[in-house]
């Protein structure tokens, strides 16, 4: 499912913040189907308009898409697609120019589609963002910077967490395994923490890390329990945190974490385990990057609905509070909804719940109600 497999900021002056004066007006448009398909600065995109048209434009943005992987072309429409379709709306969606951790390149390239949307096709009745995984990040950064242009957003197993934050949380998990299982076979000089592993492929760093946990099954236990996953998903979790942020290291230019003074917890004995941690200092010009990538304030002035799945390996329990506890409501900051868990591991929604979870978001921001009446 390509939802799935696409796991899945520096703020931007906006991109035709206003239509063009030759935009057509959406609810003049032709009610025949439409489909656009594309580039726009190096980033495919697709636009799908039913018959039906209700007039409003969902941008669906999607998540973490590995460097290297093939892409189709034209790009096609995600998984989730038929979801809004169906009820009659509009669906755009950007590939971004880059692939990776393509926090800011997604923000800008989000944004660039919605224009052109507007441009070629009308200017909508209602916009709306949808986002998966990393793409629920951008869509809660887009909705932060850009409250103009949207009615709201929907973040779906979204990695709601500031970059600064989630560099230092991926981070961890690396030296922790440096720390637990120094001199494993297959990990350059440095440890999977340093300089020399952004060269391994993921494959590289899951068949390390499958062969070193059984040779200390307490210290795998203890680095399992610490990022909140069952021992047998180990490696692919640390497989999935080094593949993110070795690229998050090559965007940022350098190392965008600094290890140097931090005390690390939840490691079982932590004076042991802070004395073999591996110590790195951080690049500054790479943390100011990491920062930006998103660069989420909790100033959010449109409604948001965040849900998670149950039992999310890769968006992490202790992850999942942060986004609202940014949040400090008041005057038109409003406080983002929070909907129970549903579906099971990663982005494991079904049609049904993603379209229950919209609803809720598009009846709010309609009526003015905030679900529950708080």
């Amino acid at each position: 499912m390509r939802l799935h497999r696409l796991l899945t900021c520096l703020p931007i002056a906006l991109l035709l913040v206003l239509p063009p004066a030759h935009a057509v007006d959406a609810s003049t448009a032709v009610a025949a189907p439409a489909e656009d398909t594309g580039t726009l600065a190096a980033a495919p995109y697709r636009i799908d308009i039913p018959v039906d048209w209700n007039g409003e434009l969902v941008m669906l943005v999607h998540g973490f898409e590995p460097v290297g992987v093939p892409r189709a072309s034209p790009w096609p429409a995600n998984e989730a697609t038929p979801v809004f379709l169906s009820k009659g709306y509009a669906v755009a969606q950007s590939g971004f120019a880059t692939q990776g951790w393509a926090m800011r390149d997604g923000i800008d390239d989000t944004e660039r589609l919605r224009a052109h949307f507007v441009e070629r096709h009308g200017v909508p009745r209602r916009t709306w963002l949808v986002g998966f995984s990393m793409g629920g990040g951008i869509a809660v950064a887009s909705l932060e910077q850009q409250p103009a242009q949207y009615d709201g957003a929907l973040s779906l197993c979204g990695a709601n967490v500031p970059g600064a934050r989630l560099a230092e949380e991926l981070f961890t998990t690396l030296v922790a395994f440096d720390a637990f299982f120094p001199g494993a076979t297959g990990v350059p000089d440095g440890g999977l923490s340093g300089p020399a592993a952004v060269e391994l492929g993921q494959m590289d760093v899951m068949n390390t890390v499958t062969g070193a946990l059984p040779g200390n099954p307490h210290a795998a236990a203890l680095l399992a329990k610490r990022i909140e996953v069952p021992v047998d998903t180990v490696p692919g979790i640390v497989s999935l945190h080094a593949l993110v942020f070795n690229d998050m290291r090559r965007r940022a230019g350098g190392l965008p974490v600094d290890n140097t003074r931090t005390v690390y917890t939840g490691f079982g004995d932590n004076a042991v385990f802070n004395a073999a941690v591996p110590r790195h200092a951080g690049d500054a010009a790479a943390m100011a990057y990491a920062a930006t990538a998103p660069a989420l304030t909790g100033q959010v002035r449109k409604p948001l609905v965040i849900q998670y799945n149950t039992g999310d390996p890769t968006i992490a329990p202790r992850l999942q509070p942060l986004y609202a506890a940014l949040v400090r409501a008041g005057g038109d900051v409003i406080a983002p909804l929070v909907l129970p868990d549903a579906g099971e591991g990663h982005c494991g929604f079904s049609p049904e719940q993603i379209g229950e979870a919209f609803r809720t978001l598009t009846q709010w921001s309609v009526t003015g109600k905030r679900p529950g009446g708080e």
